[in-house]
């Protein structure tokens, strides 16, 4: 087999990384080069651009050290019966990519996983010294996320998180029976089991922190997880419920969701076609009503069909809000912030500025209107000081007239995960 130069590698790195969702950087403290400036440039192979909760984009070097991997997951495409061109960077060589993007402003960060080469231990070995070498040897002040191997030594997992602001472990599967199928070599008991001692080693080293400015950071951008969507059985409901208890048992920072997609030569247990992308967006959107709008997993399950799916034409919230309209409308003048947040159409900050606004003046639909970005699908649900819609919340065509026109940019992809 020829040998491949680095270029060749990234290549096949880079897109084999694709299928892994979570490298937003949102939680990870700034930091400023100290290199000179360089070319700038927003595309490149490997790069990928995540969105931070404040709107900015970040690139991020996202690659794989290896593609080879002694585990056989139905549902990866760099399982080891998988016949795909296989790659392998050195430590040196992903430490020395990093820094040549890096000082050309074409990334603000790194992205690593890997298959599993040799062992695990052995794999997470390479993974930490990427980081470490970063850090030490070269004082490397960007954003470094580490995915983390559930089944590695715990004092290696540690050590990933001393280097990296964020680490992550894939739970891969919403349910233990769809882990057993289709990836019979991982258990969810150590994928959880790594995931409490991360989560514990965060708790200590923030009181560490509290006590000794010197403590070394742990992990400062949290942890986060990653299922993938439409490759088992497991419908919206189970996802929801599973991502909740996932929040509230391992304080993590994000749940991602990946839609399965078809990959070549495909095992037979594996589904024929790709979930529709619209569902990862809608369970991105309830996992929003559940982190920022004060919503339980039975109130979005709620909204759910008879088969535990969400309605893909309507985003959760307004799903839940016709399927319960004796909530509607609250009065915008009167409301707590908790009502107003179960209002189609009010996001966060639409909420804010309406209890600030109504502590001067009693306010006005037009008032509404220049307090949020579109007055069509809120008007059904509240009133105001000159408003009540005393037809529109029980009329029986209200869905119909509050579902938009698509776009055609919505026939293809949503712009946004976040709901309003």
């Amino acid at each position: 087999m020829a040998r491949l130069d680095t270029r060749q590698k990234l290549a096949i790195l880079a897109d084999a990384a694709k299928y892994d969702a979570s490298c937003a950087s949102s939680g990870s403290s700034k930091r400023d080069s100290r290199g000179g400036k360089g070319m700038g440039s927003t595309e490149g192979m490997g790069i990928c651009h995540a969105y931070a909760p404040d709107g900015r984009c970040i690139s991020l070097l996202k690659i794989l050290l290896t593609n080879s991997c002694i585990f056989d997951c139905h549902y990866c495409i760099n399982r080891k019966s998988s016949n795909v061109r296989r790659a392998r960077f050195t430590t040196e060589e992903v430490v020395q990519l990093t820094l040549d993007f890096y000082k050309r402003n074409y990334i603000e960060g790194l992205f690593l996983s890997s298959g599993i080469i040799g062992s695990s231990n052995y794999t997470m070995e390479q993974l930490v010294e990427v980081a470490r070498s970063l850090r030490e040897d070269h004082d490397f002040r960007g954003y470094i996320h580490l995915k983390t191997i559930p089944d590695a030594d715990a004092e290696l997992v540690h050590q990933a998180g001393l280097h990296a602001d964020r680490v992550s472990i894939n739970v891969e599967l919403p349910t233990r029976a769809g882990l057993q199928r289709l990836a019979p070599e991982k258990d969810d008991k150590r994928i959880e089991g790594a995931m409490g001692e991360t989560k514990l080693a965060i708790l200590d080293n923030k009181d560490a922190r509290k006590k000794y400015r010197s403590a070394p950071r742990f992990a400062p951008g949290g942890q986060s997880t990653q299922m993938i969507v439409g490759a088992d059985d497991a419908n919206d409901g189970t996802i929801v419920s599973r991502a909740k208890g996932l929040y509230d048992r391992f304080g993590l920072r994000r749940v991602y969701y990946s839609a399965f997609s078809p990959i070549p030569e495909p095992s037979a247990v594996l589904p024929l076609q790709r979930p529709p992308l619209m569902r990862e967006h809608r369970l991105y959107q309830s996992d929003w009503l559940m982190r920022f709008y004060g919503f339980t997993p039975d109130e979005v399950v709620s909204a759910t069909d008879d088969k535990g799916m969400l309605p893909l034409d309507i985003d959760p919230k307004l799903a839940w809000a016709l399927k319960f309209r004796e909530h509607f409308p609250v009065d915008v003048n009167r409301a707590t912030r908790e009502q107003l947040l179960r209002v189609p159409g009010l996001g966060t900050k639409a909420v804010g500025r309406i209890l600030s606004s109504r502590r001067h003046r009693s306010l006005r639909l037009d008032d509404v209107a220049r307090l949020t970005v579109s007055l069509k699908k809120v008007r059904s649900f509240i009133t105001a000081a000159d408003w009540r819609p005393t037809l529109l919340t029980d009329r029986a065509d209200l869905k119909s007239m509050l579902i938009p026109a698509p776009s055609q940019l919505d026939l293809f992809t949503p712009r946004s995960i976040a709901t309003s």
